[in-house]
């Protein structure tokens, strides 16, 4: 019998994704079932039906207003509460409301009695108040008395994904239950060994024709409809440009960043802080992985997001595939939101690696 499995938060799917290929092909060898899945963002629940029907019991709004009858039983929770409010990038406002939305993952936790949960977070979330609340719930008195927690940072690298990736990770274990063993990368301790932007985007072309900065035509039947559902591969587009822009990208070696850029190609804000952020307009490399995958990605005064040698942004298939979704995986929305769920999303090598996990302790 599958192991039940309940996703909260599930974004686009990432999460989903690896559990349901820990066994392989997901057809024939399930290792997981999803028997419910929670998503407020409406392009994002789109793309979760697109790419899993209905038989999920997707349930599109806010989490506290999924009714606590509704939640089925399971044996597996797991889910990232929204982290924009811990990020490092963000205010880190501590008032933020989506920071307190770990209170209704433990409200379903409390409800459904898993033998496991896991929460995965930025790295800030042990610095937040949440997560000293989060443990005071497993106190004798607390709502999650029944579990003992274990907590590691993990570095998605470590674990095959291209990318450098550092995440907070929480698992919760039922005191009837054993523990999981510790989640250890194949390439912990071996970073000459991580995959690399190449091993990512083999296969891909880099030339990207510089029209080609639309959408296909396409509109998927959820909520009223949206553009989609586009696959992977369809997303290998690019950006208004200007000439400005091609200017100072084509100044910008392999590795480089805006410190390379003549004088005349940078701002007044650049030639007076030549310290601090040195991703800004960074050109990624080849023979390395790639920065973490944000939200805004396809913005390369956001991070080191241009290709490695192409004059350009990294497009929305890119940032899929540095993600580890498949190439076939599909998606919904406009241009940004896709990117929006893209970065937001567990890679999908790092959760099938966690799905492992899980697995094993019911071996």
């Amino acid at each position: 019998m599958a192991i039940r499995l309940v996703d909260l938060f599930a974004g686009c799917g990432g999460l989903t994704r690896g559990f349901l290929d820990a066994g392989g092909d997901p057809e024939t060898n399930a290792i997981f079932e999803v028997v419910a899945a929670v998503e407020m963002d409406r392009a994002a629940a789109a793309t979760y039906q697109a790419n899993y029907g209905k038989a999920h019991r997707l349930f599109h709004g806010m989490i506290e207003d999924w009714p606590t009858e509704d939640i089925p039983d399971a044996d597996v929770v797991v889910g990232g509460p929204p982290c924009q409010g811990f990020s490092n990038l963000g205010k880190r406002d501590p008032s933020d409301q989506r920071n307190r939305l770990w209170r209704e993952y433990a409200r379903t936790v409390e409800k459904i009695q898993p033998d496991y949960f896991v929460i995965e977070n930025v790295a800030a979330f042990y610095k937040s108040p949440e997560w000293q609340l989060l443990r005071l719930a497993t106190d004798d008195d607390g709502p999650l008395r029944n579990y003992k927690l274990r907590s590691y940072i993990l570095n998605a690298a470590e674990f095959g994904v291209p990318q450098i990736r550092k995440r907070a990770l929480v698992i919760g274990h039922h005191r009837s239950r054993p523990p999981l063993s510790d989640p250890t990368g194949e390439f912990a301790g071996k970073p000459e060994s991580y995959k690399t932007v190449k091993d990512a985007l083999r296969g891909l072309s880099e030339f990207v024709d510089p029209d080609l900065i639309e959408l296909p035509e396409g509109t998927y039947d959820f909520d009223g409809g949206l553009p989609g559902a586009f696959e992977t591969s369809k997303l290998h587009l690019t950006r208004f440009l200007t000439p400005l822009s091609r200017r100072r990208f084509a100044a910008i070696p392999e590795g480089g960043n805006r410190t390379n850029l003549p004088r005349n190609l940078q701002t007044p804000g650049w030639r007076k802080h030549t310290t601090g952020s040195m991703d800004v307009m960074g050109r990624l490399c080849w023979d390395k992985p790639s920065v973490t995958i944000r939200t805004e990605f396809v913005k390369p005064e956001k991070g080191r997001y241009l290709h490695p040698t192409e004059d350009r942004p990294l497009t929305l298939a890119e940032g899929a595939l540095l993600q580890t979704f498949p190439r076939d995986y599909k998606w919904c929305g406009a241009k940004v939101s896709i990117a929006r769920q893209i970065g937001n999303a567990v890679p999908v090598l790092l959760a099938r690696r966690l799905a492992e996990l899980v697995a094993g302790g019911y071996v």
